[in-house]
């Protein structure tokens, strides 16, 4: 059975990544742009550089269930943010490519998703406390599954 702290701990991780979420939502669709998964999708792509991305490795990156993946890359393609070629070397496979406008996109969304991250968490850490709090959730996220 988890200790008081364990259970006190957990419950703030989860209900500090679900307030600090929501405001970045928010303040996305305040803005007129898409959501978050959208931003972290095309920030991939981004990273990915001109010769794309296989949808399993993008699936990795994102962390992200497959069926999920498929219907945020219909979506994304559907607004033109994305396009999806056959792979030279498998004929059944796909490489997904971000479009100059799916650039402009996540551009445009940064500047609102740094700010919330401005007020949701720098406005609230001193640099020292953010840094150890990155270094205790990198712990977590370490943990064998």
């Amino acid at each position: 059975m988890p200790n008081q702290h364990t259970i006190a701990a957990w419950t703030a991780l989860v209900t500090a990544n679900r307030r600090v979420l929501e405001t970045i939502e928010r303040a996305l669709k305040t803005a007129g742009l898409p959501q978050l998964s959208w931003y972290d999708a095309l920030l991939e792509l981004e990273k990915a550089g001109p010769s794309g991305i296989r949808p399993f490795a993008l699936k990795e990156r994102l962390l992200l269930p497959q069926y999920s993946l498929s219907r945020l890359l219909d979506r994304l393609e559907a607004a033109q943010l994305i396009d999806r070629h056959e792979a030279a070397d498998d004929g059944r496979g796909q490489i997904v490519h971000l479009t100059e406008l799916g650039l402009r996109t996540r551009q445009k969304m940064w500047p609102v998703y740094a700010e919330t991250l401005l007020h949701c968490v720098e406005d609230r850490l001193s640099p020292n406390e953010a840094a150890e709090l990155a270094r205790l959730l990198a712990k977590l996220a370490d943990a064998p599954s």
